[in-house]
């Protein structure tokens, strides 16, 4: 008399508005309790540690890491160490700036343990070299080799008259390290 009620016997009976209606209800509660129960998740406070962790090591580290980066990035170490002989200035252009974004990428997860004006330093250092690479670059001649532009932005270095920007930021990085050392 009643046969076999489904789930299947039960849809085929129903007008299509009522099973969008039932689907949209289902959906409604699930989207409430994910709601509510993500609410209560977000409500309850952060466990507290009972005891202090201290970052000074991992602040030291990167600061000795960024002093790495500016030592590498300034203009005569880079110069020095990618010297290679018989390339274009383009081709030592493209090595040039490749290596400090390479390097600055390398270390970009230590502006997480530095303060603001550590980080910006850097990146300054980063976008002074690059700046300086791309000008001298662009008023050299097509024919120009890789020690060409090298000589070129060894000479702009030198004729700086007052600190070069790599010294300036190694200063700053040094005087906050040794403020943590305190």
């Amino acid at each position: 008399m009643f046969g076999k009620l489904t789930f299947a016997s039960l849809i085929q009976d129903m007008d299509t508005p009522i099973i969008a209606i039932l689907i949209a209800v289902v959906a409604l509660v699930i989207s409430l309790t994910a709601f509510l129960t993500a609410r209560k998740a977000a409500a309850k406070p952060a466990p507290v540690p009972t005891e202090k962790y201290d970052a000074t090591p991992l602040q030291l580290q990167a600061y000795e890491r960024l002093v790495l980066l500016a030592e590498r990035i300034s203009l005569p170490n880079l110069v020095s160490r990618l010297n290679i002989p018989g390339a274009s200035a383009p081709e030592m252009q493209a090595v040039l700036l490749d290596n400090i974004r390479q390097e600055y990428e390398y270390n970009a997860s230590q502006q997480v343990y530095v303060s603001a004006a550590a980080w910006d330093a850097i990146r300054n250092l980063r976008d002074q070299n690059m700046l300086i690479i791309n000008q001298i670059a662009s008023i050299l001649p097509a024919d120009a080799r890789g020690s060409d532009l090298s000589k070129q932005v060894l000479e702009v270095v030198m004729a700086q008259q007052e600190k070069a920007l790599h010294t300036i930021v190694l200063d700053a990085l040094n005087f906050e390290a040794k403020k943590l050392m305190r």
